[in-house]
């Protein structure tokens, strides 16, 4: 299109904000990626418009609509235990709890909409029937609300931490004392937003643990969370300068992994306890998925020598 005379001498951003309807930060990010060009030639957010002058502009895709995710079946995702209310699934590693901007892989929520399942509407469009997350990289028992009345039962009892959920880690080092409580408050990194760390100005967070193994390397832990926060058990271990093995993001060993097969941190949610919308207290647990088991073999392995 040529530069409309109004716009003649305006900067790139304003004048095709104006032009596109586009807000001038979008414009001005498709600046800074090269899709803006005035008769032939790339042009930045602060330069100006020539009237007369050619543009070619390539626009961005559309927002992506979330709460239209089309089924998708994910492969290792089994179902420990469903019924007309609640579905617990067994989550793999690499599977997001419900789609996000920015994430592109396959979720919990497209995967029980391939297999059948039909999840309770209540929740935010994006993550209907949504009571409970696992990390992308954590594996292991996750609850899914199916009815209504379920997601109402869930989320209460979820807020009022009236949920059990026990983890098994496995950390380097040994922890001292070998069983204990971690009450630190957790914030953002200061540096790093998408890591987090213990902060006085943070969240409160309550980790439980106790060992259940302990070799030379690392010690395999039962670790039960009174609250949950983002990378909470992580966050928690690193903090004490026990990371958790295969997680180089808050600081473990890499070497030790690669040594133990692992390409991810060994962390799995191991058993999942919850009121039952029909009243009664119902418990499921979740099975070391091959990876870790793998690992943890290989540990006492070497141990035993």
């Amino acid at each position: 299109m040529p530069v409309p005379d109004g716009l003649a001498g305006m900067r790139v951003d304003a004048g095709l904000s104006k032009l596109l309807g586009l807000s001038r930060t979008v414009v001005a990010d498709m600046a800074a990626a090269g899709s803006i060009t005035q008769d032939h030639v790339t042009v930045g957010k602060s330069d100006r418009l020539v009237a007369g002058a050619w543009l070619d502009v390539t626009l961005p895709e559309p927002p992506r609509d979330l709460a239209a995710e089309p089924p998708q079946i994910v492969e290792g995702m089994g179902i420990l235990y469903a019924d007309d209310d609640v579905v617990v699934v067994d989550k793999p590693v690499g599977v997001a709890a419900h789609p996000t901007l920015g994430w592109e892989g396959p979720t919990v929520t497209a995967g029980l909409a391939a297999a059948g399942y039909r999840i309770s509407t209540s929740g935010p469009p994006e993550r209907k029937g949504i009571v409970q997350r696992l990390d992308v990289g954590t594996s292991g028992a996750m609850i899914v609300a199916q009815s209504e009345r379920a997601y109402t039962v869930l989320k209460r009892a979820f807020r009022n931490r009236e949920v059990s959920k026990t983890y098994h880690a496995l950390v380097q080092g040994h922890p001292d004392p070998t069983s204990g409580t971690i009450d630190a408050p957790i914030a953002r990194h200061p540096s790093a937003g998408w890591r987090f760390a213990v902060r006085d100005d943070g969240k409160r967070a309550v980790t439980h643990y106790e060992t259940l193994e302990a070799h030379r390397q690392a010690s395999l832990l039962k670790v039960k969370l009174e609250t949950g926060r983002t990378h909470q058990i992580r966050v928690h271990f690193s903090s004490l300068h026990h990371p958790l093995v295969g997680d180089p993001m808050y600081g473990s060993d890499p070497q030790l992994a690669k040594r133990l097969g692992l390409i991810r941190q060994w962390l799995h949610a191991v058993e999942l306890g919850f009121p039952h919308p029909d009243g009664q207290w119902m418990t499921v647990q979740s099975p070391y998925p091959e990876d870790l088991d793998q690992a943890l073999s290989t540990l006492r392995e070497v141990n035993n020598a």
